[in-house]
């Protein structure tokens, strides 16, 4: 496994080495001992999480506050993404900057989110498996997100805003500079 840092301190693409032959294909995941050698960070992932989602359907952003926080591993099972993170680490010199990276079922990247940033992603393909691992529980009333189109992070979701499609509470997401962090 490959490990590649990002321009965001603590925020890597986690890239599998694949064996393929006439069979299919395999590929290890996650090895905690080659991600902690590498990075230098020791996660305990305690919940994993799976969704699936149509075209234009963005999930986020969201993130988790307090004792809450949350550290995730994500990748695309099948089809194709575009992953977003924000750096929300007040203390950081990425402050309010963003990430993104395609994942798909071809590439099979990962890309390791730290505790501290906001997450997302909108489904560029028909439909995606999407599955992440968690080093925290999910806390309802600990959770926060940003407005997926909020013009202080000008994030280009790859698709026309006519195919986005949002849930209900996904529509109500604050903007970034009105978050009390």
């Amino acid at each position: 496994m490959e490990i590649q840092s990002t321009f965001i301190d603590g925020c890597f693409i986690l890239k599998p080495r694949v064996f393929d032959d006439k069979r299919g294909s395999f590929f290890e995941s996650f090895n905690q001992k080659v991600f902690e050698e590498i990075t230098g960070l020791k996660v305990d992932f305690i919940q994993d999480n799976q969704s699936v989602s149509k075209r234009g359907v963005v999930r986020g952003l969201h993130f988790q506050t307090g004792d809450y926080m949350q550290a995730k591993l994500v990748r695309v099972v099948k089809g194709e993404v575009l992953d977003v993170v924000v750096d929300l680490r007040p203390n950081s010199k990425t402050y309010k900057e963003h990430f993104s990276i395609v994942l798909n079922d071809h590439n099979n990247f990962q890309l390791f989110v730290p505790r501290g940033f906001a997450h997302g992603f909108i489904t560029l393909s028909e439909s995606a498996i999407f599955s992440y691992k968690c080093d925290n529980y999910y806390h309802k009333s600990s959770e926060s997100g940003i407005i997926y189109n909020d013009p202080d992070l000008a994030i280009d979701w790859k698709l026309d805003a006519s195919e986005i499609q949002l849930s209900e509470k996904d529509k109500d997401l604050a903007f970034v500079k009105d978050l009390k962090l």
